[in-house]
Order: structure tokens, then C-alpha cells, then sequence
């Protein structure tokens, strides 16, 4: 059974590093905060100095990228680890350089006064499927909690220590580095209960992970083709695809369907109606067809959010059944 294992000595190699002026206004804050999964995800740390961490697995290898920026705009990066160049080399497209927000025209107001407030919305495109698609699955149909309990529980067990120097802040466990696709795949059936995990969610990722390499391709293809390829593995359905490709491939147009509160909140915002479905939300977002996806994320920063009700959707335990 795989576990956990310490970083061998000298693993970490020499750390590389990397300066990169953006195109126009950039809030690391906002284009990198959809690789959070919760408070304390293993593989992503936002530091008060206004550093950011990230640990993934590069197809060169394992990596840890550091990311700030300076009062001039000018980002300073480094990275350490197998995968450190091939982080390095993708920095400008993960902070949203492929990305052309100046195409977006607002239609509405509230959408307009949050873009204007908001210049430094990019879209990050990080070229990793799997990455976010298992946590993608892990989120379906359950609350975020228990979803990013699983992802905490997971990674920190069955993934390897960052590569590159720790932090204090980081905690007691540090960074770490997912596991890759072989690791999830002999993960026993005990250790998914044991992290809350229903069999239905554990058995689309093994489906998944049989056949990342082909899941990896669709980084590089055009949206319908990259959503078609994904929703072949039963199990992934529209809203864990545009989820997933909305960070893999920075796709502006990927609109969440089929999640539990975004049709209220844009029915809500555009509208005035908190019960919108998803057919209500997607003619509200017609007028922005090829960028619903931005469209919806400046809805989410205008907070203008309908107050809470009764929760839906109460939290289970399936690890203590």
C-alpha cells in the first residue's frame, strides 16, 4: 500500500528563478486563488507577505513554484524540484498571459463597476488536467468541508513533500506534491472511506487516473473538444469538466452547470431572482457567450450575494459508518 514518503537528500536541486513583467494589471490574489482547495490545502499556500506557494506534479516531474509580485507590477517567481524549469516556462500563461480580458464587454452594470474595481482579474491556465480534476470530483454533491477534507486527507498521505526550502507558516505537514496517477489507482477502498469519500466519486477517479495521459491531452484542445474528452469517463459530467478546464486550460467560456448556488447568485445579481435555475442563469448569461465564465466570476467578486438560507445539503460521515 502506497504511503507517504520523506524527500531524499539533494532532492530538492537548485533553486531557479524567474522575473516576468505582465501585459497590463495582475492581483495574484485573484488569478490564483481558484487552485485553493480550502484553508489548508496541501499543495497551495497564500503567505500575509502577499507570497504564494504551489506544489504540483509537472510532467517533468514533481516542482514547488513561489510567486510574488513587486510594487511596480513586476513578478518575481522561483521553483525548485525535477519539475522547476517547466514551471518557470509555464509562469506566464498561469498568471493569465494567453488570456485577453480586454475582449470582455460588460452588459451590465454591477458587471461593469466590479471589472472596473477589479483590473487585475486574469484567468490562469496551468496546462495539468488531473490536478484539478480529482479534486473536481471529490466536490460532487457533497459541501466543500467534506470535500476539502478529503483533498487535505488524501494529498498529505498518499502525496511526497514539496520540493525547496519549508516555512513556518506552512504548519506541522509542509507542502506536498499530489499523488501521480499510479499512486491514486492503488489507493485501497478502506483509505477513500476513511477520508469520506463514497464509492461513486472514488470509482470515477480510478476511472479517471486509468487513463490520465489521455485526460492530460485535453489541456491543449479547444473547449468543446477538451469538455467531450473529459465527459467520456463516466462519472464527470458537465459541471466537473468546465470546474476542471477553467483552471487546466483557462477557458473563459467553461460555465459551471449544475452547481447547487451559482444559478441563484446570477439570477440574483442580473436579475433579481434568487431562484433562478440553470436555464434562467444561462439566458441571463447569453449576452456574454465566449466569456461566461469571467462574466460569472465578476459576479462572485461584486458581492452581491443573496443572504444565506437554511443550508440544502447537510454535511455527512461516511468514514464513521
Amino acid at each position: 500500500m502506497p504511503r507517504r514518503q520523506p524527500a531524499a537528500a539533494g532532492a530538492s536541486g537548485p533553486e531557479l528563478t524567474r522575473t516576468w513583467t505582465p501585459p497590463g494589471p495582475l492581483d495574484l490574489a485573484l488569478v490564483l486563488g481558484p487552485l485553493r482547495r480550502g484553508p489548508a490545502d496541501p499543495a497551495y499556500r497564500a503567505l500575509p507577505d502577499g507570497t504564494f506557494w504551489r506544489a504540483t506534479r509537472t510532467p517533468a516531474g514533481p516542482g514547488t513554484l513561489r510567486v510574488s509580485a513587486s510594487r511596480d507590477g513586476t513578478v518575481h517567481a522561483a521553483a525548485w524540484g525535477a519539475g522547476a524549469q517547466w514551471l518557470l516556462d509555464a509562469l506566464p500563461a498561469l498568471l493569465g498571459a494567453d488570456d485577453v480580458p480586454e475582449d470582455f464587454r460588460p452588459r451590465h452594470r454591477l458587471v461593469a463597476m466590479t471589472q472596473h474595481r477589479r483590473p487585475g482579474l486574469r484567468l490562469l491556465r496551468t496546462g495539468l488536467v488531473m490536478e484539478s480534476l480529482i479534486p473536481s470530483i471529490l466536490e460532487q454533491k457533497v459541501t466543500t468541508a467534506e470535500a476539502y477534507r478529503a483533498w487535505r486527507l488524501l494529498v498529505r498521505t498518499y502525496g511526497t513533500p514539496a520540493p525547496g526550502p519549508s516555512d513556518a507558516s506552512f504548519g506541522t505537514y509542509g507542502l506536498h506534491v499530489v499523488p501521480d496517477a499510479r499512486t491514486w489507482s492503488l489507493i485501497p477502498s478502506w483509505e477513500w472511506h476513511r477520508a469520506g469519500v463514497d464509492s461513486k466519486r472514488s470509482d470515477t477517479i480510478l476511472r479517471a487516473v486509468r487513463v490520465a495521459r489521455r485526460m492530460e491531452e485535453a489541456a491543449s484542445m479547444a473547449l468543446p473538444e477538451a469538455m467531450a474528452r473529459l465527459r467520456l469517463i463516466p462519472g464527470i459530467g458537465p459541471w466537473t469538466a468546465a470546474e476542471t478546464l477553467q483552471r487546466s486550460n483557462g477557458a473563459a467560456d467553461a460555465v459551471t452547470v449544475g452547481d447547487l448556488h451559482l444559478p441563484g447568485i446570477v439570477g440574483h445579481a442580473l436579475a433579481g431572482n434568487r431562484n433562478a435555475d440553470d436555464e434562467e442563469m444561462l439566458e441571463l448569461l447569453a449576452p456574454y457567450e465566449g466569456q461566461r465564465h469571467r462574466a460569472t466570476r465578476l459576479i462572485m467578486l461584486s458581492g452581491r450575494i443573496p443572504a444565506r438560507r437554511a443550508p440544502k445539503m447537510t454535511p455527512g460521515d461516511i468514514a464513521r459508518l
